[in-house]
């Protein structure tokens, strides 16, 4: 017999599945810790000051601090192109600072992942020492 229960239990399966962020932990030797907090913040220097498209990432990321929200949702409060929001976010994505809900499907909302939460005065920091511009406060709908 089969019960609501056992139906459940693949279901809630799924959903962890399809979002990874959920089952991260932050239990870390201090070492790790540290080697990793170094690593990140070259990470992010390179990301947002070392490139030309380091402005247009930042903005990505504060948006989406302000509200998860698709591509297309993106491309329309930074109004910028579809494919440059595309390319933006597949390179943060490779680099674990955002996350899809649903990998691979087209309107996937997407999030800061809990590293890059922790590491937002890291961005703050890289921007005040570089000062090319400010990032901009994006507007919410």
């Amino acid at each position: 017999m089969i019960t609501q229960e056992s139906q459940l239990i693949p279901e809630i399966g799924q959903l962890f599945h399809r979002i990874p962020f959920l089952l991260t932990t932050a239990k870390e030797d201090p070492k790790a810790s540290l080697y990793g907090e170094k690593y990140l913040k070259r990470l992010l220097w390179y990301l947002f000051a070392g490139t030309r498209g380091g402005p247009s990432r930042a903005e990505i990321i504060r948006a989406l601090q302000n509200r998860p929200s698709n591509a297309n949702q993106l491309a329309q409060i930074l109004s910028v192109d579809y494919k440059t929001i595309q390319h933006h976010v597949r390179i943060l994505e490779e680099n674990g600072l955002i996350v899809p809900s649903d990998k691979g499907t087209y309107g996937a909302v997407l999030f800061l992942t809990p590293k890059m939460e922790e590491a937002l005065p890291i961005l703050d920091e890289i921007w005040s020492k570089i000062g090319r511009r400010k990032i901009n406060e994006t507007k919410t709908e």
